[in-house]
């Protein structure tokens, strides 16, 4: 949406509600004020009016995506009059590019989109914007802010950070401890992120040294790989942190397989064999650090909030934010209970 048009929604809405409160202010109708409140665009689960949301997702070839299109799809059965028109979920950049004109081409009144490559995809980020379909960017972020109206998604410099703090208070006692590294794809910007929040966090405990790092590929079978790897490099290990709970799978087949439990372990994402894993306390994995799935859901919701013209409940602001950054929480077997519902599988 052109910024002019957005000041003329803001200036439009913001002229109704003073009117409204006018109203309260000279009135000797006790609902008046109740009126006054109710006149503003706060979000709400009450059916307002149709809205076709287009849904560009991620192939579900891995827990995490998979769980964000089970997010998206749950959240928008919840609302009655919201239509979900879904692609085809692709990796390939050409078909997602395809699948988007065409949900362009259908008039959507609110297009959602995890883009396989948000540089890739940020050309028809910016011809939805122009033909005036409101973009919700999710998760990987296009190379313009002119190609989306919201971006909502991960913190992947804090999934690191703590990550590096619960590890780091772990062994804060431990006189040269020892600490590996089991990272995402390395030419992904997120591993980058996530590797240099865990670097900055254990800066602040002197007595830990990161004597190793392997990149696996998200899968479980890289993931066991890669650990078995690090196992055989490093007689002696105090701490491992894994970016993904999918490839850290195979990572403790890894450990199992070679008989080490000297140490502690950490994931990344909040897959639910995780989460399991940390409940039963049985195993080497003591926490994992959320990316939480969810986003598609809270996507699902700002998208129906922008074709209806509302705002967020419980923020004073008359439009939702231009982004929204989810935190990333440690899961224990102290607060474990918590947070399982959210696992995803």
């Amino acid at each position: 949406m052109p910024e002019t048009s957005r000041r003329r929604l803001l200036f439009g809405t913001a002229a109704v509600s003073a009117g409204a409160l006018l109203t309260a202010c000279t009135s000797n109708d006790p609902k008046s004020e109740d009126t006054a409140r109710s006149a503003g665009p706060a979000a709400d689960n009450k059916p307002g009016k149709p809205v076709t949301i287009g849904f560009a997702g991620p192939q579900a070839d891995h827990g995490w995506l998979n769980a964000i299109n089970e997010n998206a799809k749950s959240r928008a059965a919840e609302y009655s009059e919201v239509k979900l028109e879904t692609t085809e979920g692709s990796n390939d950049t050409a078909a997602q590019i395809g699948q988007v004109k065409t949900l362009i081409n259908k008039k959507v009144d609110v297009l959602v989109i995890l883009p396989a490559d948000g540089k890739a995809l940020t050309q028809v980020g910016l011809e939805a914007m122009r033909a005036g379909i409101p973009v919700v960017n999710l998760d990987r972020i296009f190379a313009s802010p002119q190609a989306y109206r919201c971006w909502v998604g991960g913190d992947n410099y804090g999934m690191g950070l703590n990550a590096g703090t619960y590890i780091g208070e772990q062994l804060k006692d431990k006189a040269g401890a020892k600490v590996v590294e089991l990272a995402g794809i390395d030419n992904l910007e997120l591993t980058k992120q996530r590797s240099q929040g865990f670097a900055d966090a254990l800066k602040n405990y002197s007595n830990i040294e990161l004597v190793a790092r392997q990149a696996a590929d998200f899968t479980v079978e890289s993931g066991q790989a890669k650990m078995a790897q690090l196992l055989q490099a490093q007689k002696r290990i105090d701490a491992v942190w894994n970016h993904d709970d999918d490839q850290g799978v195979g990572a403790l087949r890894a450990i199992q397989q070679a008989g080490r439990d000297e140490f502690l372990m950490v994931g990344g994402a909040g897959a639910k064999s995780a989460m399991d894993a940390i409940k039963a306390d049985n195993s080497v994995l003591k926490a994992t650090v959320l990316y939480p799935p969810t986003m598609a859901a809270s996507a699902i919701d700002l998208a129906r909030a922008l074709a209806q013209g509302k705002g967020v409940s419980g923020l004073a602001e008359l439009e939702i934010p231009t982004s929204l950054t989810l935190y990333s929480a440690v899961v224990t077997k102290e607060n474990i209970d918590q947070y399982l519902p959210t696992g995803f599988s």
